[in-house]
């Protein structure tokens, strides 16, 4: 399981790239250069595609030639895909269909649903007493052959060589990796942390007097800008019913999240400013959020950080091939 994790983990950096290039459709802006539609404008086209009790997550786009992607919560599930400029429906992909959703649905959660994320704080612990036992059977006697490889000994013997080096040289930086990964799934160490630290934990604010009329999501987001002027809107989630505020994630320039972890709630019917909750302010379980989140998907540190992650995961899918492969043929030898 936890080869299966790290191989889906490692495919996930790769693919992304290969998906927008397969799906130029529903990922390239058939005008990049033209001035884009009112968010307002694509509201309503949402509203008018899956009805107005579905929630949407609107994400503009984040470099020229983007579209606007919009997460639809409702009948349909899944994703949905704009013309920034006009605001036109181009297409759309269930949270089940295409590749990249089936192997995160793997990667997150062994594709078990919320069940799953306990079980990868299992899966944790179990690599951290296996990189103990594993530390403990490499130690050297003589440290000139603590990294040696013999590949003139057949493939078991290589194989072994391997195995050893990759974890000695690998573990702790896999483990790190494996550490965040089980912070972001398995939200109740988040909500321990926030404890210790003696936080409240934030909540969103109640909407005093709801209305019927929806406010303008463009005149939050340009009261949105006048507040933070250097920050860029990661998300606009937009709530099904009145009673619930609009929120706002803006990506101030300290914020090492890609997404931005800064919110404003809106009223949805008047527009009215409702609360401010900035990244470094947040509880202690969110604000840590902010740093492991990039670092587990290779966002901290450029190109370079993307490439090691996906080294280590195909590092990890590698120990676990090759430690299945040496325990069977031991089995068979003692047989």
């Amino acid at each position: 399981m936890l080869a299966a994790v790290a191989l889906t983990g490692a495919l996930l950096i790769v693919w992304k790239p290969v998906d927008r290039w397969l799906n130029p459709a529903l990922f390239a802006a058939a005008t990049p250069d033209a001035p884009p539609a009112p968010l307002d404008a694509a509201r309503a086209t949402l509203r008018q595609a899956y009805g107005p009790a579905s929630a949407f997550t609107l994400r503009p786009p984040r470099e020229s030639g983007d579209t606007l992607w919009a997460y639809v919560d409702g009948a349909f599930h899944g994703l949905a895909y704009l013309d920034p400029s006009t605001a036109r429906l181009l297409g759309q992909r269930g949270e089940h269909e295409g590749a990249a959703n089936w192997m995160f649905e793997l990667h997150s959660a062994l594709l078990l649903g919320e069940a799953g994320r306990g079980v990868m704080a299992v899966l944790a612990a179990t690599y951290f007493f296996l990189l103990a036992t594993g530390a403990v059977l490499w130690w050297p006697r003589q440290w000139r052959q603590a990294l040696a490889v013999q590949l003139r000994g057949g493939l078991t013997r290589a194989l072994f060589d391997l195995h050893k080096a990759g974890g000695a040289l690998l573990g702790l930086f896999i483990a790190v990796s494996i550490a965040s990964g089980v912070w972001m799934a398995w939200k109740p160490l988040s909500a321990w942390v926030t404890v210790m630290a003696g936080h409240t934990p934030l909540t969103p604010p109640r909407v005093p007097a709801p209305a019927g009329k929806d406010a303008s999501l463009d005149a939050m987001a340009a009261q949105a800008r006048r507040l933070f002027p250097d920050a860029r809107i990661g998300y606009i989630g937009v709530p099904p019913a009145a009673d619930q505020p609009v929120r706002l994630r803006l990506k101030l320039p300290a914020d090492p999240h890609p997404n931005g972890l800064t919110s404003l709630y809106f009223h949805p019917g008047s527009g009215e400013l409702l609360a401010v909750h900035r990244f470094d302010r947040l509880q202690a379980g969110a604000r840590h959020t902010s740093w492991i989140y990039p670092l587990h998907i290779g966002e901290l540190g450029g190109p370079w950080h993307k490439a090691a992650n996906a080294a280590l995961g195909f590092a990890l899918a590698g120990l676990g091939i090759s430690g299945l492969w040496l325990w069977w043929r031991r089995r068979r030898r003692l047989r």
